[in-house]
């Protein structure tokens, strides 16, 4: 088994992602449940991810899921992928980075992205527009600051100041040339267009200014695998996310998860199921053999340090049970 599977570190982010017919608030408590596991299994980190006003995501508040997350487990590290900056002002960030750090200290990160809302009327509630993406790299440095105790305001941030909670810029396109302009370490996605993927980290690495926050390069690669015991069941495992990618493409708004059955079940439009099959190809997805292989060639493509695995799906039991199996790859890959 590959030694660069054993050298690497592997870690969950969850989506919270709700399922069709059950309650917002299960997934939330899915989530925690999911870090407990992820904990047990030896994953690195557990990250929890910000949306706003999608029927399909019930993580809309991070960093307060952040703190459940971390309160239900004890070692794992605990953290966001990511706080999207432009919808905060960045002292309210800092703030409340610095309590989780020290609530638990030495487990928390901090990941940040440039997005914005989702749709116009989000932005809009959100007191945002697109544009607002663009002050991105000026708003991270603002933030660093508040922990640094360099704001020109004269205010300091507590209980912030003084405090080393790691930043990680997720780079989706211009991402990557501000996380390397920054010095701070990189989550980059996704899986399915790897010629793109390569060409950001390649602006990564090739721009990458050394900083008090990191010394040297930091790759995190973000995307989809999944693992079960045959390749069909692997691929049934990625059902329930293709047709709420292929439905959110067609009808504007991202929905709760399907069962797998009820998606095959389904008569599509000729541009709904050109979307749904493209939706399924490209993803980590296979016997633990199979997964093994296709992320030794990924690690050795990419020289990533990380691998940030992002799967949702439907069926609780097999979402789990491909969190297993990849453990198990791991674990052999170190023996």
């Amino acid at each position: 088994m590959s030694s660069l599977i054993a050298g690497t570190r592997f870690s969950v982010l969850d989506r919270s992602r709700t399922r069709e017919g059950r309650p917002p608030g299960e997934a939330l408590r899915d989530t925690v449940e999911l870090a407990r596991e992820a904990e047990r299994l030896g994953f690195h980190r557990f990250w929890v991810s910000e949306h706003h006003g999608v029927p399909g995501v019930a993580g809309s508040a991070p960093t307060v899921l952040a703190a459940a997350v971390a309160g239900a487990t004890r070692t794992i590290r605990v953290g966001t992928g990511g706080v999207m900056l432009p919808n905060h002002r960045p002292l309210v960030v800092a703030e409340q980075f610095g309590v989780l750090e020290s609530l638990f200290p030495g487990r928390i990160d901090m990941g940040l992205g440039r997005s914005v809302g989702f749709t116009d009327g989000v932005r809009k509630a959100l007191g945002r527009d697109k544009d607002d993406a663009d002050r991105f790299e000026e708003q991270l440095a603002e933030l660093l600051g508040w922990f640094t105790g360099t704001s020109p305001t004269g205010v300091r941030a507590r209980p912030a100041e003084g405090l080393r909670v790691p930043p990680f810029v997720l780079a989706m396109g211009e991402g990557a040339a501000v996380a390397a302009r920054a010095g701070l370490p990189m989550v980059i996605g996704d899986l399915r267009d790897r010629d793109r993927m390569r060409r950001g980290i390649d602006r990564y690495r090739d721009g990458f200014r050394p900083s008090p926050w990191a010394a040297e390069p930091y790759v995190v690669i973000s995307g989809t695998v999944a693992v079960a015991g045959t390749p069909e069941a692997a691929r049934r495992l990625l059902v329930p996310e293709a047709w709420s990618m292929a439905h959110s493409r067609t009808h504007g708004t991202f929905p709760p998860l399907p069962p797998a059955e009820r998606v095959e079940a389904r008569a599509m439009t000729a541009k709904e199921r050109g979307l749904y099959e493209s939706g399924l190809t490209g993803h980590l997805a296979g016997t633990e053999e199979q997964v093994a292989d296709a992320l030794e060639t990924l690690l050795k493509e990419t020289g990533a340090q990380e691998v940030l695995v992002t799967t949702s799906t439907y069926d609780r039991e097999a979402l789990v049970d491909s969190y297993r199996r990849l453990a198990r790859i791991v674990a052999d890959a170190g023996a």
